[in-house]
């Protein structure tokens, strides 16, 4: 059963439809896994494992039947946020710490649809809102790679989970870099979509009913491209009251090969601090695709002033972030709060018109590797890179530049660091091209490397 710790999403299905292996034998392995290696890295904080074992004897027994469903048996988990009917979905606030989903999210919903069976849901920061996923609740999760660094967040714990060869897929959100930097951080994929084409019905915390969140998307993590875009097929589309309105439609992607498309690599950004690894990692992969055919440009007058679009993005982050915070700080008035709109759509329109002359936009998903674990408040907290100290929320500038403009965003690996720490790239598209960005990831991006764990 250890042939399947690292097997990809689509061979597993594979193997299921032949009977070379059973669900039931699939999650009892899983399980043994996470049992076995969560206890230093604390990444799947709520278990499932006994429905789970009984959701596996059904898989095996329609599969028996000559059932047939995209990931029927399969075993997966989901971020913490999301909810999983009866279990906790906390978002790591600990007045929540009491608080039962009534039902399963429409992620979930859709996974059951497909054949999935959910063994748990995975560590995240308080309101999602860190680069470090640890919590009141559930404590810390540790980077599989080195136990001492962060993971990433919020999506610290799914990432770590694909790392750590638990399951082949998980499901994270991200508004901030919280599906990205985890990938990035952990040496697997992930895809922020276009905003509004995935489901976010069930992941508020405490189950709260509203209005969608700005700039907020979900999307899946893999460890390899194939399976990344599947996950993707499989969850994306419309939801709620508008769903017999419209279905998504989205364009193949521009090109299927290396050779002629058309990357310009940014590899610096004026709000924040970027690693020389990093630099040097993202020079080495433009030579590495110029080699097999890619048209690969390293400045632009079409680019956004990426100064600015931060300033755009930053007050409107905050604005969403803190609404119900007690301490708000100064939200923008009624026609601030328009403003920031019409600069969004502004840069939305320029944006478009760089996807003209370019495919793919490529940029650093975080300005460095993983970092060690931080307990400072986050206003104090500090990043140091190359040997000087930066003010570390700064770098989401690095996440904005596909957030702001609801573009996808497929984050990638591109190497590793002279510590032996995955450094991760994104491929940016244009907007509804998502098939585009991880058709890039799977012609471009490394393979999967596992940590070293056992």
């Amino acid at each position: 059963m250890s042939d399947f710790a690292y097997a990809s999403a689509i061979d597993t299905a594979a193997a299921l439809r032949l009977k070379d292996v059973s669900s039931a034998e699939l999650v009892d392995a899983a399980i043994r896994r996470i049992e076995r290696l969560d206890q230093k890295l604390n990444a799947v904080v709520v278990r499932d494992f006994e429905r789970a074992r009984a959701d596996a004897k059904a898989a095996d027994a329609a599969i028996a039947g000559g059932k047939t469903a995209p990931l029927l048996g399969v075993p997966l988990t989901v971020k913490e946020s999301y909810d999983l009917a009866g279990y906790p979905t906390t978002w790591g606030i600990g007045m929540l710490h009491d608080h039962r989903a009534p039902a399963d999210s429409e992620l979930v919903t859709r996974l059951r649809a497909a054949g999935a069976v959910l063994l748990g849901k995975t560590n995240i920061p308080p309101a999602l809102g860190d680069w470090q996923s640890d919590n009141p609740i559930y404590g810390r999760t540790n980077n599989p790679y080195d136990l001492t660094r962060s993971p990433g967040g919020s999506s610290g714990g799914s990432a770590a989970a694909l790392a750590a060869g638990y399951v082949p897929l998980e499901f994270g959100s991200d508004i901030g870099g919280s599906v990205r930097i985890p990938a990035a951080f952990c040496g697997v994929y992930g895809h922020k979509p276009s905003y509004g084409v995935f489901p976010l019905g069930g992941h508020v915390p405490g189950g709260a009913a509203g209005a969608g969140v700005l700039l907020a998307v979900g999307g899946p993590l893999a460890r390899t491209a194939e399976d990344l875009t599947l996950a993707f097929k499989l969850t994306a589309g419309s939801e709620g009251d508008v769903a017999k309105a419209w279905s998504l439609n989205l364009p193949p992607p521009r090109r299927t090969t290396l050779k002629g498309m058309r990357v310009l690599i940014v590899d610096s950004h004026p709000r924040c601090a970027t690693a020389n690894a990093m630099k040097q990692a993202l020079a080495d992969f433009a030579e590495t695709i110029a080699r097999q055919g890619a048209e690969v440009a390293t400045a632009s007058e079409l680019l956004p002033d990426l100064g600015a679009q931060y300033d755009v993005y930053f007050p409107m982050l905050m604005t969403i972030v803190l609404r119900n915070s007690p301490a708000p700080g100064n939200p923008p008035s009624a026609h601030g709060w328009m403003d920031l709109l019409d600069g969004q759509a502004s840069f939305r329109r320029q944006w478009a018109a760089l996807f003209e002359a370019f495919d793919i936009v490529v940029t650093p998903a975080f300005g460095s590797a993983a970092f060690a674990h931080n307990t400072e408040p986050y206003e104090k907290r500090l990043l140091t890179i190359d040997g000087a100290d930066t003010v570390y929320g700064t770098q989401l500038a690095w996440p904005s530049v596909a957030t702001l403009p609801h573009l996808p965003a497929t984050a990638f690996p591109i190497g590793f660091d002279a510590d032996g720490l995955p450094l991760g790239a994104q491929a940016i598209g244009g907007f509804g091209e998502d098939y585009t960005t991880l058709a890039f990831a799977g012609l471009a991006g490394r393979p999967f490397v596992p940590p070293k764990l056992d």
